[in-house]
């Protein structure tokens, strides 16, 4: 379920995409070229920033294993960053204005980073901390009754929609929209993940926190910075085109990222052994990853 949601995640952006085109000034071989590195910047910013920041020592012992998404691990906050870059290398090749690709984004962005936790919730991943709450949830791996964290940051997400639309429809200048769209997902996201429970520290904070503060202070410089500039216009004239054939290994290379995307977990690595059985019992490590508490 959780990659089922990266799949119509990537499809909704295309579609979007497709039906702004004209404003955006894409060609039809453009927005496959956006889907596409978008889609590319997604899978390797949020496996990066899941081996790095949450995972290390494993994989530092396992390096065959970093490419292997399927066997788990994508970070929400790699899943951003992976987009924005994905976004900024293809305003760079085709030379459209990225603040203003980004604001566009923001929308749907929300949309389905809402609909991947709904993915995390039925496939039983993230568990929030103990509790007696009458809408606790007993997940299949984890043990006692404990706050169902990943559907409150699927509201907030889901929240954020209205928030943003409110906010596109008044006048502002080029790059409001997707700093609106860092500063409360990082600022409303440090109250939701005083629910969850994180095995791992950087910096003192549990390691999801702290990218929830940094986003939260570059959301506010960013709209400090921006809501100075003059409303810009989105339009830009399309640029180059792209041959029948060509048009067509494109579609082709969506497709099969697409397809590629239903492989992809959310469980951390250490997982595989209960998922995959003994043939993967050599992966555990219970002495760098003790089961939660």
């Amino acid at each position: 379920w959780y990659g089922l949601a990266y799949t119509l995640g990537f499809l909704g952006i295309h579609l979007w995409a497709r039906s702004t085109q004209q404003r955006l000034g894409l060609t039809l071989s453009e927005v496959y070229d956006f889907s596409l590195l978008f889609g590319l910047g997604v899978l390797l910013g949020g496996r990066a920033v899941e081996v790095i920041f949450y995972e290390w020592p494993f994989y530092l012992e396992h390096p065959g294993l970093i490419a292997a998404v399927w066997l788990g691990g994508m970070s929400t906050h790699g899943v951003l960053v992976g987009g924005v870059a994905g976004t900024w290398v293809f305003c760079r090749l085709r030379h459209k204005p990225f603040l203003a690709l980004l604001d566009e984004l923001a929308v749907p962005g929300a949309f389905f980073m809402g609909l991947g936790r709904i993915g995390n919730f039925i496939d039983g991943q993230i568990v929030g901390r103990v509790t007696d709450v009458w809408w606790a949830v007993k997940f299949p791996d984890a043990e006692g009754f404990r706050h169902p964290v990943v559907l409150y940051d699927s509201l907030k997400n889901f929240l954020l929609i209205p928030l943003l639309l409110w906010v596109g429809r008044r006048k502002r200048g080029r790059g409001v929209l997707i700093a609106h769209f860092v500063f409360w997902y990082g600022f409303l996201r440090i109250f939701v993940d005083m629910f969850r429970e994180y095995p791992t520290t950087l910096l003192g904070l549990a390691t999801g926190q702290s990218f929830n503060l940094f986003m939260a202070l570059l959301g506010g410089a960013l709209l400090l910075r921006y809501s100075m500039a003059p409303p810009a216009p989105v339009s830009v004239a399309p640029t180059g085109s792209a041959s029948r054939a060509g048009l067509w290994v494109k579609r082709i290379t969506f497709l099969a990222l697409l397809l590629f995307s239903l492989t992809l977990p959310s469980d951390w690595t250490q997982d595989v052994p209960a998922r995959y059985g003994k043939r993967h019992a050599g992966l555990r490590h219970s002495q760098l990853y003790p089961p939660l508490r």
